[in-house]
């Protein structure tokens, strides 16, 4: 019996549990961060690819800027703090805007000219704003935070900190992005999940010492997922920042229904009750977490990295939910033998509500069929967005930063050009250069570019002299400011440098953007690259993504209903309460015009997952009633009165936790927590409405049909909805047995 083995080896599980928390603690707090924008895209992606072919042949364009107000600025103390960020390991160069005008200087260009280019770069147009270009190396991105922290370190020394003086730049969004993901700032939030979570089981169960150890087995959970992402090399990004509140979830849920099925063991006077609860719930268990598990790993279609690590590392944590809900709780259970469980079924509400519904059953699934069409429309407006500024909370620091440097300075996105001679090796530098700089004002001429820079910009608009001078003026371009900052493979290929609004109100979506740049430049031959290009990829991969993703959850775990159910109609029936109610979400949010973002994207197929597992403990019970003899009501009311309560603690406890990822002050975590609240809350409607709707619209006839046949036809009678039962309600079957 598996209540021996619990009655022998309970305490020593408890104990191993209890011992090895620390350990796993401390390895999930280890575990490293990593929100780098450019990873997102596999590195097979043609953009991806582009990207980095650049990145080779012209170094990394990722910029740290500092911006201060003229009337503070002092040209000694910045260039002074020029040279000590340059000394900052990672930083490979920087500039000041004395820097860029000694440069032009040197190659013929009048100061005011030069003032006049560098305007929109790291001087202001109204001139009351001046900045500092500081260049990464490509092969320290993975320290940003510590470079950003290294930086804001030598502004402070130089006591150039306070309001007048600000930081952006996409290293510095990155570093903020990393912090605002981390495990130490989800905490606050995190915190009040479990305290809300503990008052949950409290009421349901009124025990504390049953709550707490849920919780504690909860938070074991957690921390051995977490630990087991940290060996397989994964680290924590802003989308997985939500892991611990979904494990937390899983675990609780399946604790749950377990506590259900041992509540009615010991109402029904069963000699084992925790034997027989084990035996009832662990298939049921096993059928959802497999759903849950689909759901998860369907989001692997999806080619945004982040995403796919997501799906991994939740399915992990459903996996150790299993282990930890149903594998553990018995143990918690026998230590607590006395413990008064009342995960309360409230059995005659739910008969009452059980009568409502089967008697308006048609008028309910009409008007879900109603609201389906509404709603198509907000399906169909459905758009993707996504922008790492939008992450970061409004009043943040950073954000307002940026603003400053954007409505002041220049624009921190950019858009790489790179112009290619290639079968025009031969062509004159000065022609090549012309025709660099005929592209330059071409781009210059979109609304949406500020700025443009190229080796053209040091070089005056007529060069005079011979080619000797010329070659002369380019070495020392090339010893000034980086071999490869503008040119590369020779002077076959040259970069041009284009800092615009992505953000502008009435400006093109970056696709349109980015063919609107080809058209300017058409008869060259041009490559549009940069963060900008990829974060559109990522865009259109994350819509992609979304329905894909969703569509392989729905078909793939139809297919493991019908196969558990052995009927393909219930198998399908089942499945419409489940997908509705999501239906309704995302047809509000288009509605609303909201977009989907990297976060949100993911809801959809794992909502799907999580709401079948009611579902599989609803028909478990229904089916067991029709075999026993019952009418479609009255199996439909037997399995309201059995998982209703289950059902609804479960769906609150899952609410609860996501609507406390809404205190995040990271947006897409928020949004997730969100959608997924008002998923879980909606499939609510789904199981206690629509199921049992559907299950009497379906077998109403069949039962007519049943009353007028005599007892030796009844039992045939009862196969004609094609809903055998599963083999583990057969004859031989513990609950087969009960029925």
């Amino acid at each position: 019996m598996l209540s021996s083995f619990y009655q022998r080896y309970s305490l020593p599980l408890l104990v191993a549990v209890l011992l090895s928390f620390p350990v796993l603690m401390w390895q999930a707090e280890t575990i490293r961060s990593n929100n780098d924008i450019e990873t997102w895209l596999p590195k097979e992606t043609p953009v991806r690819t582009t990207y980095e072919q650049f990145k080779r042949n012209f170094g990394l364009e990722e910029v740290i800027v500092v911006g201060t107000t003229s009337d503070h600025h002092d040209a000694r103390l910045f260039e002074a703090l020029a040279k000590r960020i340059e000394a900052i390991p990672g930083i490979r160069n920087c500039w000041t805007p004395d820097r860029f005008l000694a440069v032009m200087k040197d190659f013929g260009v009048e100061e005011a000219e030069a003032k006049y280019r560098l305007e929109g770069l790291v001087l202001s147009e109204s001139g009351k704003t001046v900045g500092l270009f500081a260049l990464l190396d490509d092969d320290k991105l993975q320290q940003r935070s510590t470079i950003v922290k290294a930086v804001r370190k030598q502004i402070e020394y130089c006591q150039m900190d306070g309001p007048e003086v600000f930081l952006s730049g996409a290293p510095v969004i990155v570093s903020e992005l990393d912090r605002l993901g981390s495990k130490k700032a989800n905490r606050r939030f995190f915190l009040v999940t479990l305290v809300l979570s503990l008052g949950l089981l409290y009421y349901s169960s009124r025990h504390w010492g049953l709550s707490l150890s849920l919780l504690g087995l909860t938070l074991w959970g957690i921390n051995l997922t977490l630990t087991l992402l940290k060996l397989w090399g994964g680290e924590m990004n802003f989308i997985l920042g939500s892991l611990p509140i979904m494990v937390m979830i899983f675990t609780l849920s399946i604790s749950i229904h377990l506590l259900s099925y041992y509540t009615s063991a010991l109402e029904e006077g069963q000699p084992d009750p925790l034997g027989s609860a084990m035996l009832q719930s662990w298939r049921p268990c096993m059928l959802s977490t497999s759903t849950t598990l689909i759901g998860l790993i369907s989001l692997n279609v999806s080619s945004i990295v982040p995403v796919q690590q997501f799906g991994l590392a939740a399915a992990c944590g459903s996996v150790v939910a299993l282990v930890a809900g149903l594998g553990l709780t018995p143990a918690i259970l026998v230590i607590w033998p006395n413990c008064l469980v009342q995960v309360k079924q409230h059995g005659r509400a739910f008969h009452r509500w059980g009568e409502i519904v089967l008697q308006h059953h048609r008028k309910i699934l009409a008007g879900a069929v109603i609201c389906m069409l509404v709603l198509s429309v907000g399906l169909i407006r459905l758009e993707s967005h996504i922008d790492p500024v939008e992450f970061l909370p409004k009043n943040n620091e950073v954000s307002q930063d940026l603003k400053r440097v954007e409505n002041e300075l220049t624009m921190i996105d950019s858009i790489e050009v790179v112009v290619d001679f290639e079968g025009k090796e031969d062509l004159p530098f000065l022609q090549k250069m012309e025709q660099v700089r005929e592209l330059e004002r071409r781009l210059r001429q979109h609304q949406c570019v500020k700025h443009t820079m190229s080796l053209a910009t040091f070089f005056p608009a007529e060069i005079e002299g011979g080619a000797l001078e010329v070659m002369g003026i380019l070495k020392k371009a090339q010893a000034r400011s980086g071999e490869q900052d503008f040119l590369s493979q020779g002077d076959r290929l040259w970069r041009i440098s284009a800092r615009v609004n992505m953000r502008l109100k009435d400006g093109p979506p970056t696709a349109q953007m980015l063919k609107e740049f080809e058209q300017l430049m058409a008869g060259a031959k041009v490559t549009l690259t940069g963060v900008a290009p990829m974060l559109d990829s990522a865009q259109n991969e994350i819509f992609t993504g979304f329905w894909q993703s969703f569509t392989s959850a729905f078909c793939i775990i139809s297919l493991v209903m019908i196969i558990s159910l052995r009927s393909f109609k219930t198998g399908m029936i089942a499945m419409v309460p489940n997908l509705i109610p999501i239906w309704l979400v995302f047809g509000v949010v288009g509605f609303l015009g909201l977009n989907v973002d990297i976060g949100m994207m993911m809801t959809g197929s794992i909502a799907l997952g999580i709401s079948v597992d009611c579902t599989f403990h609803f028909l478990v019970r229904f089916k067991e009633r029709r075999l026993a003899g019952d009418s479609t009501e009255m199996a439909t009311l037997a399995a309201l009165e059995h998982t209703g309560q289950p059902v609804i603690d479960s769906a609150i406890v899952g609410s609860v936790g996501m609507l406390a990822l809404t205190l995040s002050n990271f947006a897409p975590t928020a949004q997730f927590g969100l959608l997924m609240a008002a998923q879980m809350i909606a499939s609510l409607l789904g199981e206690l409405v629509l199921l049992p709707a559907l299950l009497c619209f379906r077998w109403r006839a069949a039962d007519s049909d049943a009353q007028s046949a005599d007892d030796d036809q009844r039992a045939n009678v009862l196969e004609v909805p094609q809903m055998r039962a599963p083999h583990y309600l057969d004859s031989q079957s513990p609950i087969g047995q009960v029925a």
